[in-house]
């Protein structure tokens, strides 16, 4: 019989059941737009640069891209996704249109912009209507904020919708016309529901942690463990999900180093509706290592996850590499691996000095545009 701790609780059942239903059965709350479904019309009010496209041909090949002033990893990709459109100048047309914008942000201060990204945005570029696009495409669609990339083929249907990162695995397939529309379709529509009941992990789990407002409280690690495993046991796929792959590795850590070691091994090489689970691990590890006394091999897992997170950076202009590579070197050291630690922190130097290389680049910059800038 289940001691009475370890008993899953309503909220846990209802879980389950949801998995249970959601299995066979398309969610509710499905996004109207998705992938096969007609591209939404174009609703602009300006274009800024390039020739305006007033709506989408048949036979033709769209990238749309959905940016704002005020998004750094949007800018970040203009120059990759510039690159794309000169190499498939011959087969797609790429647009970037301008949404989400601060209210105080002008016309005048969108052509700014534009115009100071020169050839890095390589590619007509116009800001929509009201918030027609935003909500026509982007919320529609269920994409979470931007960048956000649609693709429309040649018969005007949404071939795919995602990060600009992704976009170059993606696009080849799409111009030789051996992507696969429903597949596509069918992918996406998986990951959703599996993002959708992972999201909902930390909250089920609460109850079997600490309260700081009850008196008494105390976390119950073999009861979360018990939980998570029975949300695995009924929907597999989200064994190494990033909420579930958190808690998981997070109370095996406390109670078994070594089941906690084999299951972060298995999180790094296992991704799901999204890349592995690396601060899973990374964040844990950095939590607990003054707190409790960690084997060196997981010093080691903390290392090799610092390692893979940073080699899928996209934008290495918008992350903190000397950090990334300084927090490696910390796990190397504190596994008693001296050479690698060493050689992790020669990498943070030598990123920060690019850092602050880039840095100084910019307010240089920018103090010229002040100079440069008539009077009012």
């Amino acid at each position: 019989m289940l001691k009475d701790h370890m008993r899953p609780s309503f909220y846990l059942l209802l879980f389950l059941c949801t998995i249970t239903v959601t299995l066979h059965a398309q969610n509710e709350n499905t996004p109207f737009l998705n992938i096969g479904d007609p591209a939404p019309p174009l609703r602009v009010r300006k274009w800024f640069k390039g020739l305006p496209v007033q709506q989408f041909e048949k036979g033709k090949i769209y990238v749309v891209e959905f940016w704002a002033t005020w998004c750094r990893p949007c800018l970040a990709s203009m120059p990759h996704l510039s690159t794309l459109a000169r190499e498939y100048k011959d087969h797609v047309t790429f647009i970037a249109i301008d949404v989400m914008e601060n209210k105080t942000t002008t016309l005048e201060n969108i052509k700014a912009v534009v115009e100071r990204m020169g050839s890095r945005m390589d590619f007509p570029v116009a800001t929509e209507d009201s918030n027609l696009m935003a909500t026509g495409w982007i919320e529609a669609s269920a994409h979470e904020g931007i960048p956000a990339t649609f693709v429309v083929n040649a018969e005007g249907k949404l071939a795919w919708f995602g990060h600009p990162k992704d976009l170059p695995a993606v696009l080849p397939n799409i111009v030789n016309n051996t992507w696969n529309i429903k597949e596509a379709s069918s992918r996406l529509n998986e990951n959703r529901r599996l993002r959708d009941l992972d999201r909902e992990v930390p909250s089920l789990l609460m109850e079997y942690k600490v309260d700081q407002f009850k008196p008494g409280s105390v976390t119950k690690p073999d009861s979360i463990l018990f939980a998570i495993n029975e949300m695995v046991r009924k929907e597999p796929k989200l064994k190494y999900a990033p909420f579930i792959a958190y808690d998981n590795f997070r109370f095996l850590l406390m109670t078994d180093p070594d089941k906690a070691y084999a299951y972060g091994k298995e999180v790094l090489v296992n991704p799901t509706y999204q890349e592995p689970a690396y601060n899973a691990i990374i964040g844990n590890i950095a939590w607990y290592s003054d707190k409790m006394k960690i084997p060196g091999k997981i010093y080691e897992l903390g290392a090799e996850a610092c390692q893979l997170e940073i080699d899928h950076v996209v934008y290495p202009e918008l992350v903190n590499l000397p950090e990334m590579y300084s927090k490696m070197a910390d796990m190397y050291w504190r596994s008693n691996n001296k050479i690698k630690a060493i050689e992790a922190q020669q990498k943070a130097i030598d990123a920060m000095k690019v850092k602050q290389a880039l840095e100084m680049t910019e307010l240089e910059t920018k103090f010229q545009q002040y100079k440069d800038m008539k009077t009012f």
